[in-house]
């Protein structure tokens, strides 16, 4: 049975100041100037250039009198090389705070970047928690997305470049200083990007809410985090100039974000990991396909489902039910074969997700045969 939320004995935190409405992103300047910024390095990628997103970001910058050094090489499940790349440019400009702009690659590799120009040596060495010694520099997120809620994590997620497994790399002194949170910016996402960001943003308050790490803080982020999720995707996907739904998708995107900091995730997350760094599956969408699967293993303990239901108010079949839902609603896969994965290579995946570092926080134990078990599900 798994226990209650800790409601002693632990530390809690929200770290990140939130600001969130329509057109904010124009306070980006006056912000980063009110936190002593002078020369902003601003990691975003070619896509959201592209969009418009890094001009008006540089302009507000500007504007306050902030010099930027752009960077827009991110890449989608960013590596260690771009990292590297990252920090040769911030180094050769002596910038003294990160704008992140994007998805959660960019958000990651700003993170990333501010490890390793501050702390030196290579994203390997702080693979794990709290192993950067010296101050960082601050950093501002702004997301374009609603899904991954990096902007209120201390993680920076960066793939190994020969491995492709996901390093988390965490320090509480790595967390954004200030989330911008502008649903204006969500307008240009394609749908299929909404569609697996929302999803990854569920999967997040699904499993912050029953991780074995969770807290009373962590436990009330994650319901309202699934409360606005859950109401606001469909929206989205069927009404995409819908800004309403788009802030609270970007609202619940970032509770769920702080209810992993203040919990951990389980093994949805570590299955679809297993699925992305040997397919190169995007994360949303490995996530969307094992996501229902998990719900149902993890709801066979009674108590466990029984959090599920408190979370949602309703039964986990139904939550599970909803997913598969959504993802027929988005057009994404809902299962392993309709993405090419052989069903021969499914223990192979079993053997790498247990190695996966969330699946230690699952609320059930989960063995290489229970995720031979969900994959064959799935499949």
């Amino acid at each position: 049975m798994s226990p209650a939320p800790s409601t002693s004995g632990f530390t809690g935190a929200i770290a990140t100041r939130v600001v969130a409405g329509e057109g904010c992103v124009a306070e980006l300047g006056r912000l980063a100037a009110e936190i002593g910024g002078k020369h902003a390095l601003l990691v975003t990628d070619a896509g959201v250039r592209k969009a418009g997103h890094a001009a008006r970001a540089q302009q507000a910058l500007e504007a306050a009198g902030l010099r930027v050094t752009p960077y827009d090489r991110v890449a989608e499940n960013p590596t260690s090389d771009v990292v590297a790349d990252c920090v040769g440019v911030a180094r050769a400009a002596g910038i003294d705070l990160i704008v992140g702009l994007g998805g959660g690659s960019s958000m990651d590799v700003a993170k990333g970047c501010n490890f390793v120009l501050t702390n030196g040596g290579r994203m390997e060495d702080y693979w794990g928690y709290g192993k950067a010694t010296q101050p960082m520099l601050p950093l501002i997120a702004v997301p374009t997305t609603a899904g991954t809620g990096s902007e209120c994590q201390c993680y920076a997620l960066i793939c190994h470049a020969e491995s492709h497994r996901k390093m988390a790399c965490g320090d509480p002194k790595a967390a954004a200083r200030i989330a911008l949170l502008d649903p204006l910016l969500t307008l240009t996402q394609p749908r299929a990007v909404a569609a697996a960001t929302g999803i990854d943003a569920l999967a997040h308050a699904l499993e912050s809410a029953v991780a074995t790490k969770r807290t009373a803080i962590s436990s009330r982020l994650s319901q309202e985090a699934f409360r606005l999720g859950s109401a606001s995707l469909a929206t989205v996907l069927t009404q995409p100039d819908d800004l309403a739904a788009r802030g609270a998708m970007q609202l619940g995107a970032a509770y769920a974000g702080a209810a992993i900091e203040n919990s951990m995730l389980g093994a949805a997350h570590s299955a679809a990991n297993s699925l992305t760094a040997r397919y190169g599956l995007v994360h949303g969408r490995a996530i969307g396909v094992m996501l229902p699967h998990v719900l149902r293993f993890n709801a066979e303990d009674p108590a466990i489902a029984a959090i599920y239901t408190g979370l949602a108010g309703r039964p986990a079949a139904d939550i599970a039910a909803q997913i598969d839902e959504l993802l027929r609603l988005a057009d994404m896969p809902r299962t392993l074969r309709e993405v090419g994965v052989p069903a021969t290579d499914l223990p192979t995946l079993a053997q790498a997700a247990t190695l996966e570092w969330t699946a230690r926080f699952n609320p059930r134990p989960v063995t290489a045969d229970d995720f031979i078990g969900l994959y064959r599900a799935a499949w």
